[in-house]
């Protein structure tokens, strides 16, 4: 039977004439989400390994030096992260896809840099554990954001409403040094940010709507990707405190 919304003569029946669109479609969808899931997969591995080199030698580690001895450059090794993701987020229409890629990387290090402390802190068993254990249910989570037909643009709101809440929850309890309130605020912050996998990984998922065919792609790519590895650093540093055993 013919097209008959389509007011062209001879047009093609409706099943044909949109199947190699709606491949193309998945092909570039596949290839989009793809390449921020290869950005994040690298810079997580790339923290890793600069955190593991930084604390090589354990108490005689440039990490031991640097951290334990406290000073300037601990917390611009702490601080410098942060700024990076506000640039990088506040500025992404300003600046190029290349500086991106850079900003992006040196973020990784930077990360890997200050994460080089849970080497002096807990044992590398426990490390191993809790970083698969997160990549486990990273992988899980992503997944069911990515294949679930149910909006879960409204969990946005109070995911971020409870990720500040957290933050404030986490500078209070350096002045009380309360056990519970740390028990606490580590389990409530792995299922934040469990729930934030899902969410960012669906929004991600969205964008590519907007911005198939476009410069912004590129762009759109690496904030993606930084998304999802802040979302995987930050379950797994919660999981480390939960279950994490110390040296």
């Amino acid at each position: 039977m013919a097209n008959w919304s389509d007011p062209r003569p001879g047009a093609a029946p409706y099943g044909r004439d949109h199947a190699p669109r709606d491949a193309a479609y998945d092909a570039g969808l596949r290839a989009y989400m793809l390449s921020v899931y290869n950005y994040m997969a690298s810079g997580v591995l790339l923290t890793g390994i600069v955190a593991l080199a930084f604390s090589w030698g354990g108490a005689t580690s440039p990490a031991a030096q640097v951290f334990v001895n406290g000073g300037p450059l601990a917390w611009l090794i702490m601080l410098s992260p942060l700024a990076i993701v506000f640039g990088m987020s506040f500025g992404q229409g300003r600046m190029s896809t290349g500086t991106m890629q850079i900003l992006y990387w040196v973020f990784a290090v930077l990360m890997g840099l200050s994460l080089s402390t849970i080497f002096l802190v807990y044992t590398s068993t426990s490390i191993a554990q809790c970083f698969f254990a997160t990549a486990a249910g990273f992988a899980g989570l992503s997944l069911w954001g990515y294949t679930t037909k149910k909006d879960l643009s409204g969990f946005g709101t109070f995911l971020i409403m409870g990720v500040v809440g957290l933050f404030v929850a986490s500078i209070l309890n350096i002045f009380l040094k309360s056990d519970g309130l740390g028990f606490a605020i580590s389990a409530i912050g792995v299922l934040l940010f469990a729930g934030l996998t899902a969410y960012d990984t669906q929004k991600i998922k969205s964008m590519y709507d907007y911005v198939r065919g476009t410069d912004m792609m590129g762009k759109v790519v690496i904030m993606g990707a930084l998304n999802l590895y802040l979302d995987f650093i930050n379950m797994f540093l919660f999981l480390l405190r939960l279950f994490g055993s110390r040296d």
